[in-house]
Formats: structure tokens, sequence, C-alpha cells
């Protein structure tokens, strides 16, 4: 069904789709037929919210972070009275004015090019909304770019916008060398089943993903409409660490897809795009630098595909539409793979090219075409050609190393390195939980939990791992001076958080004392 919001709910925080739709009408819940309404539109935009109160509305409008797009029904009184307030908004993408009187209403939604119909009809306002999102493709959906600034010092801390970047591939790339069980998956399965509960539609394609789904066609899952490619997308944009951990399984199965098939001969592809003032703003001041792509990205041989699609778009002061042309070498994606899935697509597509999550490519050039749209012009390279690689290796060194399969504990000091301290406790619990009482890790996790706890300024509880870590080093590995040090160190370090100073000082004195 959907929900009805007071000031004290939480909208966004459940949901884990791009798209919302909006419903503003005082009398939306007080007939059958507008509920049956809400569950028609639920299988093409699941998150439906309606509102009464047009200020709630406005005020949850524009909390609504700006990756993130809004399509809203309103009726024609309240209409008038939000749409000039919150028109100019960028996560807001479409209207619908549903009202008893479509004259007097088409004359005031003239001055808003986001009104995309005026209606009286339900089943014309069901149909119309659900045919403007059937041709929304994976264009409309935002990109986060990330700017790489090579000229910086390569081997600079791991902090701003560059370190920013060097998380993201560290993340994809533990995420990729994990193991996954079938316990995983029937995790995301009953995540889902939760996400999309009343949803006939997601839930008869969850359920023949349940039953049917295997690696060999995880390219087909990916281009199909359904919740997994709008999942999957938005988890990759906003870092939703949680889903992309139950994700992991389907990531990597597209990543040996795009291996199993990648392009053998240079190509040109194109993506059309609408990007801010803002967004395009930063691009063009940063000609000549390095961009990545923080998702799965899809783009087409066909540039008329590509145009088309920024034909259709709507155009106003503060967007800008923008084809992007793309020349890629299949030498350079070694490490990152690109491949013409076409064949193995349910898009129908016959020219669509994907590229791997965390795909780096050179910003050439910036022009405008006519007035009609910007051209930018990309060129996919590989790890050779930033100055970052060397600390991308060296950081995932840390991390198990190599090309091996990596494990839990190395998933959670990824992500604490990255800051999420929250996250990477949740992790480190989940496998203390997993592991046997004398399973040869636990002296490093329970050392990793106590540091992500002193993060936490949780002091008690770190000294408490910090503890159980060395006492468990001691017995198993007692001439290990190095990494018995480094306990002391830190056991140290959090007594003198706690202000107890001849305490730390005792600690840190155990430490030189071993190499006397």
């Amino acid at each position: 069904m959907a929900a009805v919001y007071d000031d004290n709910s939480n909208i966004h925080g459940n949901n884990l789709e791009t798209f919302s739709l909006f419903w503003l009408d005082a009398a939306v819940n007080t007939s059958e037929e507008n509920r049956e309404a809400q569950q028609q539109i639920r299988s093409t935009i699941n998150h439906v919210t309606t509102f009464e109160d047009a200020n709630l509305c406005q005020r949850y409008i524009q909390s609504i972070p700006v990756h993130d797009r809004l399509v809203l029904i309103v009726s024609g009184r309240l209409g008038q009275e939000v749409v000039p307030h919150i028109h100019h908004m960028r996560q807001l993408l479409s209207i619908y004015v549903y009202c008893m009187d479509k004259e007097r209403n088409e004359k005031w939604t003239n001055n808003f090019a986001k009104v995309k119909a005026v209606t009286i009809q339900l089943d014309d306002l069901i149909c119309r909304i659900k045919a403007d999102q059937k041709k929304r493709g994976k264009e409309e959906d935002p990109i986060v770019i990330n700017i790489i600034t090579v000229s910086q010092n390569p081997d600079q801390s791991t902090t701003g916008m560059n370190g920013s970047f060097v998380h993201s591939l560290l993340l994809i790339d533990v995420l990729l060398r994990m193991k996954s069980s079938e316990k995983d998956k029937q995790e995301l399965i009953e995540l889902c089943k939760n996400v999309y509960k009343g949803n006939k539609t997601q839930l008869d394609i969850l359920h023949e993903f349940q039953a049917d789904y295997s690696s060999k066609n995880a390219l087909w899952w990916y281009t199909r409409e359904s919740f997994l490619y709008k999942m999957l997308n938005k988890a990759l944009r906003v870092q939703n660490i949680d889903v992309l951990f139950l994700f992991r399984f389907f990531i990597r199965d597209i990543h040996r897809e795009l291996e199993r098939h990648q392009c053998q001969s240079p190509i040109c592809v194109y993506r059309g795009q609408i990007l801010s003032n803002d967004e395009l703003k930063n691009l063009r001041k940063s000609i000549g630098e390095l961009i990545s792509i923080n998702s799965f990205f899809s783009t087409t041989t066909s540039r008329q595909q590509a145009i088309g699609f920024l034909a259709s778009s709507d155009k106003s002061d503060d967007l800008h539409r923008v084809l992007f042309e793309i020349d890629a070498d299949p030498r350079m994606g070694v490490t990152r793979p690109f491949a013409n899935i076409s064949s193995y697509s349910d898009s129908g597509y016959e020219s669509e090219v994907l590229f791997m999550i965390g795909s780096i490519f050179r910003l050439r050039d910036i022009r405008r075409n006519n007035d009609q749209f910007w051209i930018i012009r990309l060129t996919l390279c590989g790890d050779d050609e930033h100055d970052l690689k060397s600390l991308f290796e060296c950081m995932k060194k840390e991390y198990g190393g190599d090309d091996d399969e990596t494990t839990l504990l190395n998933f959670g000091r990824v992500l604490r390195r990255m800051g999420k301290s929250d996250s990477a406790e949740k992790f480190y619990r989940r496998l203390l939980n997993e592991l046997p009482p004398d399973d040869l890790s636990l002296p490093g996790l329970y050392y990793s939990l106590g540091l992500v706890l002193q993060d936490k300024k949780e002091l008690d509880s770190s000294l408490e791992y910090l503890q159980k870590s060395l006492e468990l080093l001691i017995q198993s590995a007692p001439e290990d001076y190095r990494k018995i040090c480094m306990r002391y160190n830190v056991i140290g370090n959090v007594y003198r958080m706690k202000n107890q100073y001849n305490i730390a000082l005792s600690w840190y004195n155990k430490g030189i004392e071993l190499y006397l």
C-alpha cells in the first residue's frame, strides 16, 4: 500500500530506488478507486506516498536528495498553491494535475514546463504516468562523476576528492573478490520482499529471479526493467553499503560477463544526459583531467539514438542537454571492461555498450552544438594513465593483497578507511557471529573491532576488544613483537583519550620494553 506521512515520518530512508511518486490531494485516500490507482502506479514507481496537507508535502519535497527523482500528482487547487514554489527544484521531474475542471487548470499550468498532463480521468492519469516512465531510459538516471585531479601529489593522504575516488575503487575491488553464499542471495530476496510488499509486478519478477537466475544471464537480468537495476544503481550512487554487500554476487557476475564479451576493437559510443548548471560548470573547469563514473555506465553505438533522447527531454534554464562522445580502446579496459551487450540484453536495443563500475575517462573537450546541446568528448583510460595507481595498489595490499579472494574482515577495514564506522562495526560483528571460537583470524577481528569502536568514541568497549585481541595474540604468536607492540600502543591511545595518562604511559612503556 502507499504510505501516508506526518511530520515525524521518514520518507526517503526506506526508498531503495531513485524514483518516488508523491500524490497530493485532500481526498487522495477517501476512495477505493484512488487506493487501487496507487497500487497500479507502484508497478512502475514502487515508492508511492500520499499527502493531504500541502505544506507538509512541500517540506518533504524540499528535503529530497538532489540526485533522487520525484513524480508529483496534485489536485488543481493544491497544485496552484505548491507548484510555483517547487517547480525549479532539480529533483522534481514531472507533475500531473488530476482535477475536475481540465480547461481551467490548463490555463495556469501553461506557465510550468514540468506539468506533463492535466486530466480528469483516473485511467488516463495512470496510463500517462506509466508511458512517460517507460520512455525514460537509463540516461534519465542521475550519474555521479568524480573529477580526479592528477596534478596532486600521488602520495597524498586519502582525503578529499581523490580519496573518495580511491576508496570507491577499493570498495568495488573488495566486493568483487569476496566470496558470496546462497545465504547472501536469500538475504537480498528477503529484503526485496519487504521493499516491494504489495507490489505484485515486482514480486512476480522477484520469484522468477529466485527460481531462474544464473551467473550467465546476469546481463539479461541487469537490463530488464525490474527492481535489480533500480536498486543496484541507486546503491552504487549513494554507496548504500548494506545493499551493495547483498548485491556483490550480482556485481561480480556482471563483471565476469563483461570480461567474457569484452569489445575486441576500438569503438566510439554515445550517451545523452541531462546535467545541472553546477555539474556542467564543474566539468568545464576540468578539461584535461580524469573523471570516473561510480556506477555501471550504459552507452550506445548509435549517435542518433543518444540525440533522440536529448530531443525528447525537457529544456529549462537550470538544466542542460549533454551528449557524451566516448572513444574506448579495449586495451584500456583490462581491469574495468566494457562490452556490447546487445545480444544478452532484455532492453531490445541493438547497440548498447556497458562500461564497468569505476571506469576512468580523460575529459578531452566540451563545446556547444548549435545551441541545441553540449558535446563532451571523453577517452577511456587505463590504470597506467593516472597517478593514483600506486596509491590504490598500496592500499589494496592492506586489504588482502593481489587479486585473490578476500574476506569480510578486509571489507570492514575498507569501510573504516572510508569513514563508515557504523557499517564497519556491523560487518565485524556479523563475522564475529559466524566464526568458530578457535578461528585464527579472531585476534585480527578483535583488534579491528577495537579500532572502529575507538573511532566512535566508545572507549570502554574498544578496550575490551583490544585486550581480547592482545591476549589471543600473546597465546598464539608470542614472538610477533610488531603486532603485540601495535596493540600496546593503541590501548595506550585509548587510555589517553580517556584522560588516564599514567595508565596510557604504562602501556606505551610495555611496547618500548619489547625492543630493549
